[in-house]
């Protein structure tokens, strides 16, 4: 077997240069051995007849490894395979786990010298915002904050990403929707007063949240419950801000049976305190609800006008925190989705919404953040209008269109800007040109350009700012900002030191919590814990304290991970995470206490790294049980990079929990068992499912077990090629012992996030090269993203081809 290794090396030593497509003299000499070794374990299966998967490697030229274009898919699929241990298939003859790694190593070092000497950058298409990055870019360019959810639909997602450029498509309608959110967004910038009508908006808490102790650091200490949101108030003026509190079935307002204290404040200052319950008539317990006129609306006064100035505001109601308890033996909570609790009309008062209407006596202000970032100037400070206006437009065409602009750019919008002005005066103008702005392709759209003269399909390097474009949309999923544009502009974003000086001051930006938001919230899974809706019957403990503490530990422990620049080895090994008292009683952590996260060790506890967190074994499982296949395909898929095919049509069930002829419950373990006994089925489990059996000590909601339907818990499981794992420390440890598919793996989606674009086969040698870069400093975050900026994808394109 070891032929082959020779025979890859002399392929090296016959030529690495020459462009991709073109073939050189073949060597039939250095693939002899080459050409046995395939024949052994290969083309049984892989053969130009049956073709297997799609794939033959009976008549590929051996000696022209890399240099035919055609070819480099087949080799790069084949190196994918030899690295995943997934060919021969387990039953067949295969080499020694040596001559694996050796043999894979030969030909990936093949495939890069010849990606080296003909780069295939690829073609990205034209690239729609998503609409996290359209609220991103009014944010920065605007100082305004906008709900996009409200102005925009949801984007697909392709290959675990929502920012996807073929995914992001356009249609009418969405057309339409961008129009309307350009109207709106230009009025309210400005703050027209003469457009904006008053509206009532409402902020409410879930119904199944606990609110018991200090829901927010936002709100105060010493309280109770309640909600802390940021308003944006888009007038000067009056504003009605009422509270609304929570009702159990049948329409009783909870908790009446004694006084409550709930303040509402605005910046953190206090605006009123209301006292509620106590007093008043509350009607006898019946089976029927019969609630009193008192039940149902002793919350009408809880409501003030107040003048407030325009601007995005903190705003929050909570409960005066009262610590004393009534004596006597105390009773277990119900569970928050029972019938027990929505009945229960004594339970502890609650804060059900903030509603807010306005404006009301309202006028545009004088000065608001947004103002200040619109009017670089000012007709009235001695300049001509004209002037004025064309200053202000060409300021804000150049951040929005992420580049120097010139008249030919300004004289459209100045075009809508006198009609504007015709029908409403100066400010009118420029409402009305920057609405053209919010609309205009070269801000919805980042568009690169081939270079003028250049051939069909040639790669080259990108200008700074299509470069720096590249760089704010993936580390701040927003437009460039004044500095990196500037050093852009001046064709000096390349130069020695800059772009890596740029990428760290980036990172220390508050702006890159969007990497963190949406790259590790799509790649972990953390958006989908938002929708999860774990089956009460099941799990009787869940409740949207708990989601949201799941949430929170998982975004606190990526943070910090990027933040102190980590090894991203310690996703999987860190012997912390970050817990408040909710979920530390989830993971029966003792001596945890308030709604405060704080650093915590899980030494000996199974949930080093993020194999042993809540947010993600609640998102892989179904709703009333744990699901070993989904989290062995999420492992599979997000850690190792070696999915599986898609499920063939018609795949039976799992059988039933209750065994017929045992008269007991299965175990998730033999019901799977069964599972696999059908072919179609097997081939496929035989890879995901010993890799979700070892995290079968955490239910489905992540906490954890040793027995399940009174059977003992077995999280031992035996992969394929009989590597045996025993529990989740020996998942993590057989991850950790792959390091190198694991850090592939890690690269490979954080560029596919970073291009906007799913990985092809001619990426296989940059996702290598970032990842050896990266292990030189034990795949320090730092290095890892200072990798795929310096990629041949993310530096170039290849041009356009009829």
């Amino acid at each position: 077997a070891r032929g082959f290794v020779a025979g890859v090396g002399l392929v090296l030593l016959a030529g690495g240069s020459g462009r991709v497509g073109q073939a050189q003299e073949p060597n039939p000499v250095a693939g002899a051995p080459t050409r046995a070794l395939l024949d052994e374990y290969c083309v049984a299966c892989h053969n130009d007849q049956s073709r297997q998967a799609g794939l033959t490697l009976e008549s590929v030229d051996l000696t022209q490894i890399g240099r035919l274009q055609s070819e480099v898919a087949v080799w790069e699929k084949v190196v994918h395979k030899l690295r995943a241990r997934a060919m021969p298939p387990p039953g067949r003859p295969r080499p020694d786990e040596a001559v694996y790694g050796e043999i894979a190593r030969s030909l990936e070092t093949a495939l890069d010298v010849a990606a080296a000497a003909a780069p295939n950058p690829g073609q990205p298409p034209v690239h729609r915002l998503n609409r996290v990055e359209y609220r991103n870019a009014v944010r920065d360019l605007l100082a305004l904050e906008v709900d996009e959810t409200e102005l925009l639909p949801p984007d697909e997602s392709g290959y675990g990403f929502d920012n996807i450029a073929d995914i992001l498509a356009v249609s009418p309608a969405l057309l339409d929707r961008y129009m309307v959110a350009a109207e709106k967004i230009s009025s309210v910038a400005l703050g027209d007063a003469s457009a904006i009508r008053p509206v009532v908006e409402r902020h409410s808490v879930p119904y199944t949240k606990w609110q018991d102790g200090r829901m927010s650091e936002l709100l105060p200490f010493g309280s109770r419950g309640g909600l802390a949101v940021r308003h944006h108030f888009p007038l000067d003026g009056e504003y009605e801000i009422k509270l609304v509190l929570q009702r159990a079935y049948g329409n009783h307002i909870r908790g009446l049976g004694e006084p409550n204290d709930i303040e509402l404040r605005l910046d953190r200052r206090r605006l009123a305190q209301f006292t509620v319950g106590g007093g008043g008539q509350r009607a006898p317990w019946d089976a029927v609800s019969r609630p009193t006129y008192y039940e149902q609306s002793a919350d009408e006064g809880l409501e003030l006008r107040v003048r407030v100035e325009a601007g995005t505001r903190l705003l929050s109601a909570a409960f005066l925190d009262r610590k004393a308890v009534a004596e006597g033996e105390l009773d277990a909570h119900p569970g928050v989705s029972s019938l027990a609790y929505s009945r229960d009309r004594n339970a502890a008062m609650a804060l059900d919404a903030i509603e807010v209407r306005g404006p009301y006596s309202a006028r545009t202000p004088e000065d608001s953040p947004s103002r200040r970032q619109v009017f670089v100037c000012h007709p009235r400070q001695g300049i001509d209008e004209t002037v004025c206006a064309d200053q202000i437009l060409s300021n804000l065409a150049r951040r929005a269109f992420r580049r120097p602009v010139s008249d030919e750019d300004v004289l459209p919008l100045r075009t809508l800007y006198e009609e504007g002005r015709r029908d409403g005066g100066f400010e009118e103008g420029i409402q009305f040109a920057l609405r053209g702005i919010l609309i205009d392709p070269e801000f919805l759209f980042r568009v690169e350009r081939d270079p003028e003269g250049i051939a069909p399909g040639i790669a080259f390097a990108l200008s700074d700012l299509e470069l720096a474009s590249r760089l704010s949309f993936f580390l701040w999923s927003s437009i460039p900002d004044a500095e990196l544009l500037e050093v852009a502009s001046r064709g000096e974003l390349r130069a020695s030191g800059t772009l890596k000086s740029q990428v760290a001051r980036m990172l220390r930006d508050s702006r890159s919590d969007a990497l963190i938001e949406n790259f590790f919230g799509q790649w972990l899974l953390l958006r989908n814990i938002g929708s999860v809706a774990p089956d009460p019957d099941a799990f009787l403990d869940f409740d949207e304290n708990l989601r949201h503490a799941m949430e929170r530990e998982t975004a606190l422990f990526v943070e910090s991970q990027v933040r102190d620049d980590r090894s991203l080895l310690d996703l999987l090994r860190a012997d912390y995470t970050f817990m408040n008292e909710r979920l530390a009683r989830h993971y029966g952590v003792p001596k945890i206490y308030g709604n405060h996260f704080r650093r915590v060790s899980v030494v000996g506890t199974g949930r080093s790294g993020l194999l042993g967190q809540g947010s993600i074994l609640t998102a892989t499982s179904y709703p009333n049980r744990t699901s070993p296949t989904k989290r062995g395909l999420w492992v599979l898929e997000n850690l190792l990079g070696a999915p599986p095919p898609p499920p063939p049509p018609d795949v039976p069930g799992l059988p039933d929990a209750e065994h017929p002829d045992t008269g007991r419950s299965m175990s998730m373990r033999e019901r799977m068992e069964v599972h696999r006994t059908s072919p179609v089925c097997a081939s496929c489990h035989m890879r995901m499912d010993p890799l979700g059996f070892s995290l079968e000590n955490f239910d489905g909601i992540g906490t954890w077990r040793t027995v399940e339907e009174g059977t003992s818990v077995d999280a031992s499981a035996t992969m394929p090629d009989g590597t045996i794992i025993d529990g989740p420390v020996g998942l993590r440890d057989l991850l950790l012992a792959e390091e190198e598919r694991f850090a592939e793996t890690v690269a490979e989606k954080l560029l596919t996030y970073a291009l906007g674009r799913g990985v092809e086969y001619y990426d296989r040698p940059a996702v290598r090269e970032i990842s050896r870069k990266a292990a030189s400093s034990d795949y320090r975050w730092s290095a890892l993203i200072q990798g795929i900026v310096e990629s041949t994808p993310f530096q170039m394109r290849r041009s356009r081809e009829p």
